[in-house]
């Protein structure tokens, strides 16, 4: 296969680079045309690999990273015949891992992106300005959002201490947010802890946030934690990492094709990346992507 590769050097720790070049030394001593599309930056990295997308010489689009990267990849092939195949080498890894792909195994991956076995998948859109936007996985959109926006904003510490920090530096702050969440048409106003809206089940490294989406039924699955107390909130946050937090008398999940959320002050995160600030609207796109897995 004439194969278009894009690696995240910095992802998982700097493994994904190691990993990355593991992958890229199997494939081309199996005989593959590999073509490294990989970037200075993601920007430099898109543009390469949308450039050898349109082209229609590629057989297939391999990205190596985390959640990010996976998303680079799908919103690349969104809407063509092209398979993405994924080297899982990010520090979450949750879409490749509810797909049942490897995680930190390049040559298990290689192996995966050699059966050539297509699987068609959902996507959710979003329009802006600048064009569509994608994700693959699961939608942000409350205390979790603020968490990943405050640890973003610091350039120390690395790795999973600067989120921990976040979260403690939010904790005694944070209020229940107003929202307006409008899905196929119904409009519902509430004050909530958390919005999330899954195309996939889980995010930020296992937590099943909603449990019971799958990349194939054309729906998204929209969780809601109501307003509660925050040492109730306390006790039932740490649940999302089995889905037992959907048992709750203040969880409420409501499925559906097109979502808009609005809420003042809020920018939500999609598959672990910066995605747009609130009001946003997203809908499903069925089969917009087809993935090696």
């Amino acid at each position: 296969m004439r194969i278009g590769l894009v690696v995240n050097p910095t992802s998982g720790k700097r493994t994904g680079a190691l990993i990355g070049a593991q992958a890229a030394e199997l494939l081309r001593s199996r005989g593959h045309d590999l073509v490294d599309l990989s970037g200075a930056d993601a920007t430099s990295a898109r543009d390469q690999a949308r450039a050898a997308v349109d082209s229609g010489r590629l057989d297939a689009l391999v990205v190596s990273g985390g959640d990010g990267m996976v998303n680079l990849g799908l919103g690349l092939v969104a809407g063509t015949d092209l398979p993405l195949g994924i080297i899982a080498a990010g520090t979450g890894n949750d879409i490749a891992r509810e797909l049942g792909l490897p995680v930190r195994d390049a040559v298990a991956a290689v192996d995966r992106i050699e059966l050539v076995r297509r699987r068609k998948i959902d996507l959710a859109r979003t329009d802006t300005p600048t064009g569509p936007r994608w994700f693959g996985g699961v939608l942000a959109a409350g205390f979790d959002a603020i968490v990943n926006e405050r640890a973003n904003g610091w350039r120390w510490p690395r790795g999973q201490m600067r989120y921990n920090l976040a979260i403690l530096r939010e904790l005694p702050v944070f209020r229940p947010i107003p929202y307006a969440v409008e899905i196929d048409g119904t409009r519902h106003q509430t004050k909530a802890m958390l919005v999330a809206v899954g195309n996939g089940p889980a995010y930020g490294g296992g937590m099943k946030v909603t449990p019971d989406a799958s990349f194939d039924d054309g729906l998204l699955d929209v969780l809601i934690l109501h307003e509660i107390g925050m040492v109730e909130f306390l006790r039932v946050f740490p649940r999302v990492f089995t889905g037992a937090h959907v048992g709750h008398p203040s969880v409420e999940v409501i499925r559906g094709r097109q979502v808009r959320l609005e809420a003042e002050g809020i920018v939500a995160y999609a598959d672990g990346e910066r995605f747009a600030p609130l009001p946003l609207r997203c809908e499903v796109v069925p089969g917009a992507a087809t993935v090696l897995a």
